[in-house]
């Protein structure tokens, strides 16, 4: 955020609700001797009643808290950063709906620089704990929560907030009680391929409405859809995205998992273990863009990166001795791999071959050295 705020007048630090947005800007702008306004609160709307005049005349850091709700701020926001003696950079922030990604692109297109925040990551709560990470999410009040119990009641209170008060504040009109039956089916779909007519049966709801549900999730942070990778192989491929809750906290809480002892004996077990694993290793990585691979007949890979022109495959297996198959060379020869790793929970990595390693979740936080070692 330090580089971006420098090389750019506007950074936008985008990211869910209650993932440390508010706190990390106030504590970046104390030490620039910045000027905060939260748009949630009255008297701050207030100040801005001429924003050009209030805005325009500041120096240094200026920070303005869920921009998306005065969207005229855009407009202002695009006329002072192109003045030449602006004496200030802007620091905007939002829960990523699309009325604030539509506004930026908009107003201040090749003026603002993106940031991404969610929640913890691995790096940051060190690997011993990965447990918990996996448990209750990344989100700071679940994951600091003094009991499994709190952090359950804490995410339960999230997802009412976030139907009853956060998606009408966007602008969008959709029954708080619609929007969760196809938000907790979708956590029963979590890290399958996307399916709009079968999810729109289960919830007696049209294709369109339930990819709308589907875009309103994925802008606010909620859900990845993970896009497929297209080979010129001479096999029918997966054209369809695979979906997953980001936060897995959030994906326990829709499917009533409050401890470990529930989560282990669950079904959707493995598909919770592969989107975590899969968000820690993009958090690794720094990567947005990513994707899987598959052919309905034969071969699946769960995760795709191009990192340094190198091909870096990724299997995730919930397994602490996984089996290397020969389907996963198969599917490396197809698609040309320089490397794929299996993740899994077992202690220690260990290489299989020239180009397969087994490689533990405690050990993702340092792939970038991995993949840059000869």
């Amino acid at each position: 955020m330090e580089v971006a705020t420098a090389r750019s007048p506007i950074t936008a630090l985008l990211g869910p609700r209650q993932c440390g947005k508010t706190t990390l800007a106030r504590q970046f702008a104390s030490t620039r001797g910045g000027t905060t306004f939260d748009l949630e609160s009255e008297p701050d709307v207030r100040r801005l009643a001429n924003p050009e005049m209030v805005l325009g005349a500041l120096d240094g850091l200026v920070v303005l808290d869920e921009i998306q709700r005065m969207p005229q701020l855009f407009t202002t926001l695009r006329v002072l950063a192109d003045r030449p003696d602006l004496r200030s950079r802007f620091l905007v922030l939002g829960s990523v709906s699309p009325d604030l990604v539509r506004g930026v692109s908009e107003s201040l297109a090749g003026r603002v620089e993106f940031v991404e925040l969610t929640g913890f990551d691995l790096a940051e709560t060190g690997t011993p704990t990965w447990r918990r990470l996996w448990l209750r999410g990344g989100l700071p009040r679940s994951y600091l929560a003094t009991s499994d119990d709190d952090s359950m009641v804490w995410r339960d209170g999230f997802v009412r907030t976030f139907l009853e008060r956060d998606i009408p504040q966007l602008g969008i009109t959709i029954p708080a009680a619609a929007m969760r039956r196809f938000w907790t089916m979708l956590a029963h779909w979590h890290g399958q391929t996307w399916n709009a007519s079968e999810l729109g049966r289960a919830i007696a709801a049209s294709d369109k409405t339930v990819r709308r549900y589907l875009d309103l999730l994925t802008g606010t942070y909620m859900v990845r859809q993970l896009q497929p990778w297209f080979e010129n192989v001479a096999k029918r491929q997966v054209k369809a995205p695979k979906v997953y809750l980001r936060d897995t906290g959030l994906l326990h809480a829709l499917l009533g998992l409050p401890d470990d002892a529930a989560l282990l004996g669950h079904p959707r077990v493995g598909a919770s273990w592969e989107g975590f694993a899969i968000e820690q290793i993009l958090r690794a990585l720094g990567r947005s863009d990513a994707w899987f691979w598959a052919a309905h007949r034969g071969g699946e890979l769960d995760l795709l990166v191009i990192e340094r022109g190198r091909r870096i495959g990724f299997e995730v297996k919930f397994n602490e001795a996984p089996r290397v198959t020969a389907t996963m060379h198969s599917v490396a020869e197809t698609l040309a791999l320089d490397h794929l790793f299996v993740v899994c929970p077992t202690p220690h990595a260990y290489p299989v071959d020239a180009g397969i390693t087994v490689l533990p979740i405690t050990e993702v936080a340092d792939l970038h050295a991995r993949i840059a070692a000869p």
